[in-house]
């Protein structure tokens, strides 16, 4: 199936991130047609269109505001840039390249749920994204479209960059409210939840850079235009994040119903150096590790669950038959060690001895029953820490041992032989 740009539409368009540019190409007509709707006839609409979160879990836009209470005020719009998990790079290059259809999703959004403040939480690091949505920010204002009494409605609303330096954790959602509050960025318990205890308390909606930049789009065409890619379940198109070992690594805007088959050998060109495919990642590092077995699933929430794995926020990193899966359990818990907030025991302890556990089996220095006690450790933290972080650290191991089980016994058995000094 061919790519269609809907988020990435600077793709096809040269100097979209330019504010005439974007209006001759029916830029902020999508906001016209919301402004012209009562509130919950854009959230109506949203809910039709089937449009599901792209930031990780999947869960429906529309039913997200749905939750947000209609009577109390005032209300937030938290736009997620944050951006952090490994293998995943699509919202950096709609906001550098497609800022002003970001903006215009926050607007809508905003509009939807009445809030009168928007805040766009990125990535310190992304200083050219920043800047390009201050840019998009200040000529939507010039023109009529954020500040006071947007094109003469009555709607009022201020949009605020807030950059976050470099955590992970921050990309939870309610970890994202309190570093916004000015506090240490750790996850609040749940419930009550954002939608109606958010940022200072009161009701805020959490959604994605992708999620956001897709709204546009559907309040021009329609929720039925919108459906006619991927499935019931999970319409409309995804940006896939490809990486790894992979002849054409990049970002890929297809039906959301594509196989990883499809992704990985038409789109990215197959397999590097001509060697084998070995195993695949399909929803950022956090995403339980598939094998070739699974190459023809379809990369939807769904089926992907089904399969055992996740699809998360759609990075796909791809592993060759040359690689070694202890040192990308030991790269992956490492990251996750390194990135744990400390807030839980489970999280804070189990990630430190998984990667003890599996450093110690790189190292050589391992047994047998150190690949039993690293499943061990990680099975105790299943439904026990306080945010997903501490899961998805767990999900990495779990995800090798099911299917390379024999393999990490067999590395361990000829690391010791290798290291072990020889009779004399």
């Amino acid at each position: 199936m061919e790519q269609v740009y809907i988020v990435l539409r600077h793709r096809e368009i040269p100097d979209i991130d330019q504010y005439e540019t974007y209006v001759a190409h029916g830029g902020y007509e999508g906001l016209r047609v919301a402004l012209e709707q009562a509130p919950d006839e854009v959230i109506e609409l949203v809910k039709q269109s089937g449009l599901r979160g792209r930031g990780g879990a999947g869960f429906p836009a529309g039913v997200k505001w749905g939750f947000v209470p209609k009577d109390v005020f005032p209300k937030y719009l938290v736009c997620n840039f944050a951006e952090g998990e490994p293998g995943t790079f699509k919202d950096r290059e709609i906001a550098e390249y497609n800022p002003h259809q970001l903006i215009e999703g926050i607007i809508i959004a905003a509009y939807a749920i009445q809030a009168n403040t928007a805040y766009i939480y990125h990535r310190g690091e992304f200083t050219f994204a920043a800047q390009q949505l201050r840019r998009a920010i200040a000529a939507a204002r010039a023109h009529g479209w954020l500040g006071e009494d947007i094109q003469g409605t009555g709607f009022t609303l201020n949009i605020y960059l807030h950059p976050e330096a470099g955590a992970y954790i921050c990309g939870e959602e309610t970890a994202q409210l309190s570093s916004i509050e000015g506090h240490l960025g750790q996850p609040r318990l749940k419930p009550p939840f954002p939608a109606t205890h958010g940022l200072w308390q009161k009701p805020t909606v959490i959604n994605n850079v992708e999620t956001l930049t897709n709204l546009p789009m559907i309040l021009r065409h329609g929720a039925e235009w919108y459906r006619q890619w991927g499935t019931e379940r999970t319409p409309g198109t995804r940006v896939y994040c490809v990486s790894g070992h992979v002849v054409r690594p990049g970002n890929y805007e297809l039906p959301a119903s594509v196989t990883a088959r499809e992704l990985i050998f038409e789109h990215a060109g197959g397999i590097w150096k001509g060697h084998r495919l070995k195993a695949f990642i399909p929803g950022g590092m956090s995403a339980p590790l598939l094998t070739p077995e699974h190459l023809d699933v379809p990369l939807t929430y769904d089926d992907l669950a089904a399969a055992g794995s996740m699809g998360g926020s759609g990075g796909v990193i791809v592993l060759d038959d040359q690689t070694d899966i202890a040192w990308v359990i030991a790269k992956q818990v490492a990251f996750y060690k390194h990135e744990s907030c400390g807030k839980c025991s489970p999280c804070r302890e189990g990630t430190y001895w998984q990667k003890m556990l599996a450093d110690r089996i790189l190292s050589g220095q391992a047994s047998r029953r150190d690949v039993e006690l690293l499943k061990a450790v990680s099975d105790q933290m299943t439904n026990t820490c306080f945010c997903p972080l501490g899961e998805a650290s767990r999900m990495v191991v779990q995800g090798a041992y099911k299917y390379f089980a024999d393999e990490l016994y067999q590395w361990v058995e000829e690391r010791r032989r290798a290291v072990e000094p020889a009779a004399v």
